[in-house]
């Protein structure tokens, strides 16, 4: 099965990124060869929309399963409606990511965990002023 894990850097060995559409890096894994192919988000730095193209991207790579900390809701939809399961809440790195999947040590989540705008980054994310 091909499962895409958030990844802050381009290997197996790099450490989970806990956002999905603002991630630096889509780590798409076959689970049975652990062979893998490593994709820049290029949604990244978008100021709108990041979860949704983040989604098309990662469907459009053949993945069925997504690996990652957190996911907002228009994420959560447009992998939905791209049958796409997702799995919340990873830490650690990508390879440990989904040698926990194999163990059936994870849960499938049902809704998104985060709100949306969440990490933005920045001062507020736009959301009010910030001040030190």
């Amino acid at each position: 099965m091909k499962i895409c894990v958030t990844a802050t850097a381009g290997s197996l060995d790099a450490q989970t990124d806990p956002r999905f559409g603002r991630c630096s890096y889509f780590m798409i894994v076959d689970s049975e060869t652990m062979r893998f192919e490593t994709v820049p988000n290029m949604a990244m730095g978008v100021t709108g929309g990041a979860g949704i193209q983040a989604a098309q991207t990662i469907a459009n790579k053949g993945a069925k399963l997504l690996i990652t900390g957190n996911v907002g809701p228009k994420a959560f939809q447009a992998l939905s409606v791209a049958g796409i399961e997702v799995i919340t809440g990873a830490f650690g790195t990508v390879r440990e990511a989904v040698e926990k999947f194999k163990r059936g040590d994870f849960k499938k989540t049902g809704a998104p965990t985060v709100g949306g705008h969440f990490g933005m980054g920045g001062r507020g994310g736009g959301r009010g002023v910030w001040k030190p």
